[in-house]
């Protein structure tokens, strides 16, 4: 056997002298290379150091202009004992807390032997100073119900406050308290906002007066359902600036100093911050208050329709081809709309020149006009365009009314059964003699009815924009439907009317 080495030895040798020197000759010129050369572009040290002082500087900035403008808000409840030793009057318990104690439960947890002192319940919260003479803004739900609200001042001084006026449907307060020469926070603009932007919030989280926390505008246009009970006008910032009980009602800056907002809600499953903080924008905020400075209290505009948004089965429906606008689903007779010839279907399309995108922007745009303003609208009807003028007219004066009529029943495709009405139940139901339907009477288990929300008891009053009023009108209406591009219904529930479109999932 020879010693000489095999080329394929010999190979193999070269090849890992080869890669050898190669990591040597890597490891040195690596070595040799600052840590900034490694990844990327080379890091401008200096440069970042100055662009992080400059952000730490309007931090600093913001914050110190911020907080003599920023208070503490303390509030009393006075509860009396009634006759028989029940110290808590019925109509002070929420209507979430009731349902949960029950009436009896409630009562029997305050029962007090007769003739015990009145009891107190304080409140905590926190407030901006808009004027040198004394005016500050909160939310309602921090002074509602207070017989007695003091405001401590950045300095630690307190004054006794009155309640100028208040707003349910925003959750605003107005207070005043005597003094001069305060520091007023200016207002910002929060339309000029954008999602990442820099911002930070001031208040007394957990009685920690002077708190600066900072985040970033998460979102814009959030509805969280936090006035549903009062019909309220939601349009908040989300931020993810820390928000704790003891904010409500304190500011949300931007880096210029400027309230673009005012804390007022949190999203959470614990109680505590978790990330999801809602301010109302300054817009709302400062007309709210200039209402209620003026006149002790805010009033709304309205034009007497239901509306909707639309997605694009029901906008195709109507032979519309955008999901921007708002469709109208009743009309109040001889209110605003009534009058400006607006039908039920009618899609607002403009309000006052500007397009309309959906209901939330309608309806906060209107509420915002003063009432006796002429309005120009423009609705799409019967494919094309419309211009009508509508006066604006108060809420303080909105009453609501819908228009439908007559018994044989039959069952539909729909997997609803529906039954041609009797003078006695147009009667019960409070229906004029000149309005039509059918009444639903019985909707399947998983049908296209019950997934799109009809119930038993709903009246429906047209199909396609055909107006029924018999079970067979509405049996024949449906003879050509076909489940998989869908139909649309009119559906009456209670004084409300709203349309709803009917397809097969694909």
């Amino acid at each position: 056997m020879s010693h000489s080495q095999s080329p394929v030895m010999r190979s193999w040798f070269a090849f890992t002298l080869a890669v050898t020197a190669t990591s040597t000759l890597t490891s040195l010129v690596l070595y040799q290379l600052p840590a900034s050369r490694l990844f990327g572009v080379p890091v401008d040290r200096a440069a970042t150091s100055v662009a992080a002082d400059q952000l730490s500087h309007a931090f600093k900035e913001a914050a110190r202009s911020a907080r003599a403008s920023v208070v503490s808000i303390n509030s009393i409840k006075r509860y009396r004992p009634a006759a028989g030793g029940r110290s808590a009057p019925r109509q002070q318990l929420p209507e979430e807390l009731r349902r949960f104690f029950g009436e009896d439960s409630w009562e029997r947890f305050f029962e007090s032997p007769q003739g015990q002192a009145p009891f107190e319940q304080q409140g905590m919260g926190s407030g901006v100073i808009v004027s040198a003479d004394g005016y500050v803004i909160t939310n309602n739900h921090v002074v509602q119900g207070a017989d007695d609200v003091t405001v401590t001042l950045h300095d630690g001084t307190t004054q006794k406050a009155n309640i100028v006026g208040t707003d349910k449907k925003t959750d605003l307060a107005v207070l005043k308290i005597a003094a001069q020469g305060l520091t007023a926070a200016p207002l910002g603009d929060a339309d000029l906002m954008e999602v990442g932007d820099w911002v930070l919030a001031i208040g007394s989280p957990f009685n920690y007066h002077q708190t600066v926390t900072a985040g970033i505008i998460s979102a814009k246009g959030r509805r969280v359902g936090v006035l549903q009970s009062v019909q309220g006008y939601e349009d908040f910032i989300q931020t993810d600036a820390a928000i704790n009980p003891g904010n409500s009602g304190g500011p949300l800056l931007n880096l210029r100093g400027e309230v673009i907002g005012i804390n007022t809600a949190i999203a959470s499953r614990s109680g505590g911050f978790n990330g999801l903080g809602f301010a109302i924008p300054s817009k709302i905020v400062g007309s709210v208050y200039q209402a209620i400075v003026q006149h002790g209290h805010v009033e709304r505009g309205q034009i007497g329709t239901l509306i909707q948004d639309l997605d694009r089965d029901l906008a195709e429906s109507f032979g519309y081809n955008s999901t921007d606008g708002v469709l109208v689903q009743d009309v109040m007779p001889e209110g605003p709309a009534d009058r400006a010839g607006i039908r039920s279907g009618d899609i607002i399309v403009r309000y006052q020149a500007n397009p309309v995108n959906n209901s939330k922007q309608l309806r906060n745009a209107v509420a915002a006009t003063a009432p006796g303003t002429r309005t120009k609208m423009t609705v799409f009807r019967d494919g094309q365009e419309r211009q009508l003028e509508v006066v604006i007219q108060s809420q303080n004066l909105q009453r609501r009314a819908s228009r439908n009529k007559p018994s044989e029943s039959s069952t539909t495709t729909l997997g609803i059964t529906v039954q041609t009405l009797t003078a006695d139940q147009a009667r019960q139901l409070g229906l004029t003699p000149q309005e039509q339907g059918v009444l639903v009477t019985q909707v399947a288990s998983g049908s296209l009815a019950a997934r799109a929300g009809i119930r038993r008891g709903d009246l429906l009053l047209d199909v396609g924009g055909q107006a029924i009023d018999s079970a067979a009108d509405f049996q024949e209406a449906l003879q050509n439907f076909d489940p998989s591009t869908g139909v649309r219904l009119q559906v009456k529930r209670g004084n409300t009317r709203s349309f709803v479109f009917l397809k097969d999932l694909p």
